[in-house]
């Protein structure tokens, strides 16, 4: 099954950012494939390389860009979210991409499901 990701919530603040990264993770594992993630709303903070947690805590933003070099998930933040937010090309990690809704549209038309996560 070919499977898209939403996720609005940003990290370390709410569970959704965590248990997207796991379901990809456990989907990938199952045989599926996961086409793209999608970040919205506060979710664009995720794809950013300014995060720099403890050394005893998960570094989200590392989590997405492994999933992206390992196995080719884009990973996309949505312009007018990232905007607000001060998020450019220069502040995303490696892999992620600023994009518009149109994009989203896409992502939810060419796979068998798009799963949201968040608010």
């Amino acid at each position: 099954m070919n499977i898209g990701i939403l996720l609005k919530e940003g990290p370390y603040n709410h569970q959704a950012a965590d248990t997207a990264y796991k379901f990809a993770e456990a989907a990938i594992k199952k045989g599926h494939t996961i086409d793209a993630v999608f970040f919205y709303n506060d979710g664009v903070i995720n794809a950013t390389k300014l995060m720099d947690p403890p050394q005893d805590d998960r570094h989200i933003a590392d989590r997405w860009k492994n999933l992206c070099q390992k196995h080719g998930v884009q990973i996309l933040a949505c312009v007018a979210a990232a905007k607000r937010r001060g998020i450019n090309d220069d502040v995303l990690i490696d892999c992620g991409t600023i994009t518009g809704l149109g994009n989203l549209t896409d992502i939810a038309i060419r796979n068998d499901r798009l799963i949201t996560f968040g608010d």
